[in-house]
């Protein structure tokens, strides 16, 4: 099992920053470069907790499905995503929203613990490939969300 952390400092107040990691159109328009798409479940809109959203995205020149369900939800501290089905032995990810600067912005926290399919080959993956590329897709979905609240 592998894990990472990303920090990442956002411009705007907790609650809004909260609700904007919980978009499905934010999460989308931020992952185009893999074409990636709600396909079932929620697929547009705001998740809460129970909502249960499958995802399909092209990584690694192969199409993927993967079904998160929000797992535990403490507006506008925390939430988690889980993979319900999927390509990964174990896919938990908590984010977590804590006040700065006088509330003026927020240090967002991503805490990502997975597992490859496939051990011991999967362990090799992670630790070569799989933890790169995952912590770029949560820089790049971080960056977006950073955009996203600077033009609200």
């Amino acid at each position: 099992m592998s894990r990472f952390e990303v920090a990442t400092l956002v411009l705007a107040p907790r609650q809004i920053v909260f609700d904007v990691s919980l978009s499905v159109d934010l999460h989308t328009s931020s992952m185009r470069h893999t074409g990636e798409q709600a396909v079932a479940g929620v697929t547009s809109g705001r998740l809460a907790l129970g909502d249960q959203v499958t995802w399909r995205a092209r990584h690694f020149g192969r199409t993927w499905h993967l079904t998160s369900v929000i797992s535990a939800c403490e507006p506008p501290s925390s939430f988690v995503d889980e993979q319900a089905s999927g390509p990964f032995r174990r896919w938990r990810h908590l984010h977590t929203f804590e006040p700065a600067h006088d509330g003026a912005a927020t240090l967002m926290t991503d805490v990502v613990d997975f597992a490859a399919p496939v051990p011991p080959l999967g362990a090799l993956a992670e630790v070569l490939v799989l933890r790169r590329h995952l912590k770029g897709l949560i820089l790049l979905r971080n960056a977006h969300i950073q955009d996203a609240v600077k033009a609200a």
